[in-house]
């Protein structure tokens, strides 16, 4: 059955950019978790669904992407998007790199390479967060948002001097990109990381690496309850 076939209350209200994907995520998820859409089955196309919900189709993507990341689907390329569980998976899928993965290396290279980042950062790298920052907390479009949350970090790990660390969160970009989107569309993360990236910066602007540090510390474990809630569900 696809999910156009489990609707029989016509054609929705088209829904509010800001909250638009995580309505679509939501309500796919329930009608494969409720069993509606049961596993093994085929969900409608891209096109079809963005008619459905008076969407567009780069919604209907970010939603179908968390429905990934959390085990309930499978995209093939050519062939479509299948229900594969019922349930959320034990961890996230995230490309190459699972949530556990992120989870158990992120406080040993973006802790450090914040407090190196509050003793070097320059002028020019410091007005880069700076901006960063600023955009997020007015960016309304989700997919914008995840790109400079990624951006955020990377630039952090520039501006600590080491080439290591830069070419680490540089690999994970894509990674963190994909698990900030589904925290923010099933945990409602964005507000709270707006805050946290604020005190990060605040930190780092101070030239205090101990503050900077905590406050990199404190992200990274608010973002792993975060994940906690969603994998323990």
């Amino acid at each position: 059955m696809n999910l156009s076939d489990s609707r029989t209350a016509g054609q929705p209200a088209p829904l509010a950019r800001l909250s638009a994907a995580e309505a679509v995520f939501n309500a796919i998820r329930q009608d494969i978790e409720s069993g509606a859409v049961p596993v093994g089955s085929k969900l409608s196309s891209e096109s079809t669904l963005s008619q459905q919900y008076g969407v567009s189709r780069s919604v209907i993507r970010e939603a179908l992407r968390s429905c990934t990341a959390l085990g309930l689907t499978v995209t093939k390329t050519g062939k479509g998007t299948f229900v594969v569980a019922d349930k959320v998976a034990n961890d996230l899928a995230l490309g190459q790199y699972s949530a556990r993965d992120l989870t158990e290396a992120r406080p040993h290279i973006e802790v450090p390479a914040a407090g190196l980042a509050a003793e070097r950062r320059s002028d020019g790298e410091l007005e880069t967060l700076r901006h960063l920052v600023a955009a997020m907390r007015t960016e309304t479009d989700p997919e914008s948002w995840v790109a400079l949350d990624s951006s955020f970090h990377a630039a952090i790990a520039r501006a600590s001097g080491n080439r290591v660390f830069a070419s680490v969160v540089a690999d994970i970009r894509g990674a963190l990109a994909h698990q900030s989107e589904t925290l923010n569309m099933v945990a409602d993360r964005q507000h709270a990381s707006d805050t946290e990236h604020q005190d990060i910066l605040a930190a780092i602007e101070a030239g205090s690496p101990e503050d900077a540090r905590a406050a990199m510390a404190h992200h990274l474990h608010a973002v792993g309850l975060a994940l906690d809630s969603i994998l323990n569900t």
